[in-house]
């Protein structure tokens, strides 16, 4: 394959303050066959996303003004595009607070152009294997329609980002198994390695929407230094959506 036809017409929206660095990712994209629109500051990038939908967001999150957290969270209200963070904040805490407002993946500066194409090809990856048509199927409680990226449970639908949809889905795949959070990072970001927080962030927001009482989760079980096991039927408990 040429290097211009890797991006193969994806759309790319870049928004980075950081004039150097928002150069250099457009024009490594540009070059690779992305189309890229970029922006400076989230004021212009938000007025922009309420007119087009970019297959990706590449989104700094220490902005001018309208801030890359702010932005993000006014986005996900109705829109699940895949959001890849970047950010010089290279903590734990900083990155669960990214993944906590709805981004998908977080890339900590400085990093390789390669790898920034890397990630967005994942995303790209995991969003068109959900939206491979297929048929509404059941586990447990849940109902799931892949085709229009629903999960529901005793009828009652489960309102998810991107990512907590396809953490869902995995777990229900894999119903009563016990899953490491390597398994888990690996199936649901395609990642072979990465930051166990991830995991246990979204975890914890995914246990928000579907359990009764969070502290006491009758779907979502910890199995303490193993990883996560989930009973789609509720653990022989009554788990009643809030």
């Amino acid at each position: 394959m040429h290097q211009a036809d890797e991006g193969s017409g994806t759309t790319v929206m870049v928004v980075e303050d950081d004039r150097a660095v928002r150069s250099a990712v457009a024009a490594f994209l540009r070059a690779r066959g992305y189309l890229v629109a970029d922006f400076s500051d989230g004021e212009t990038a938000d007025a922009a996303l309420r007119n087009t939908t970019p297959d990706v967001l590449i989104l700094d999150r220490m902005l001018p003004g309208l801030g890359g957290d702010d932005l993000l969270r006014a986005l996900r209200k109705n829109s699940a595009v895949p959001v890849i963070m970047l950010t010089a904040l290279g903590s734990t805490g900083h990155r669960i607070d990214g993944l906590e407002l709805g981004a998908d993946d977080y890339l900590v500066k400085p990093f390789a152009l390669r790898e920034l194409q890397l990630r967005i090809e994942s995303v790209l990856r995991r969003r068109r294997a959900q939206q491979s048509p297929l048929a509404p199927f059941a586990v447990g409680r849940f109902r799931i329609d892949p085709t229009l990226h629903r999960i529901a449970c005793d009828g009652s639908e489960i309102t998810l980002s991107g990512r907590e949809y396809e953490l869902l889905l995995f777990l229900l795949k894999n119903p009563d198994r016990v899953l490491s959070r390597t398994d888990i990072l690996r199936a649901v970001w395609g990642w072979n390695e990465g930051d166990a927080s991830t995991v246990t962030v979204h975890v914890r927001r995914l246990r928000e929407k579907i359990e009764h009482d969070p502290r006491e989760p009758a779907y979502l079980h910890t199995e303490w230094g193993v990883g996560y096991r989930f009973t789609p039927s509720g653990g022989g408990r009554r788990a009643v959506l809030g």
